[in-house]
């Protein structure tokens, strides 16, 4: 993963992100000790504190927890708990964008539902 720098989001939230991900995708599982700040500073180039915000965020959304003196790791459940968190705000956010952008562009429901159906299904295709 590339860090984008643009300052359109925050690094930290960035590296927050990417772990989030990897633990959606299996790639660091539920217990599985996740990257030390310094590791993460190394992988993205990064300043370690900045590294260790994008944990802390994790820490205090309980999704990640602390051994001490062994680092953090993956809770139970945390999958579950990110995808809650991204469907409730992170995917609301784009569907009420995505609403208003069609509203200004006068692009009626059930057209819209079907552009939103065909890019569903284009993409079921391509797996």
């Amino acid at each position: 993963m590339i860090l984008n720098s643009d300052g359109s989001k925050p690094i930290y939230i960035q590296i927050s992100d990417w772990l989030e991900n990897q633990i959606l995708s299996g790639s660091i599982t539920e217990d599985e000790k996740v990257y030390s700040q310094y590791q993460l500073a190394e992988m993205f180039n990064i300043n370690p504190a900045t590294a260790a915000k994008g944990l802390k965020l994790l820490a205090d959304e309980n999704i990640l927890y602390k051994k001490r003196g062994l680092g953090m790791f993956v809770s139970q459940n945390s999958k579950e708990m990110i995808r809650k968190k991204r469907k409730n705000i992170t995917l609301k956010q784009l569907v009420l964008e995505l609403v208003q952008e069609a509203e200004r562009l006068e692009v009626d429901e059930n057209e819209l539902i079907h552009m939103i159906k065909s890019v569903k299904n284009s993409g079921e295709e391509g797996r």
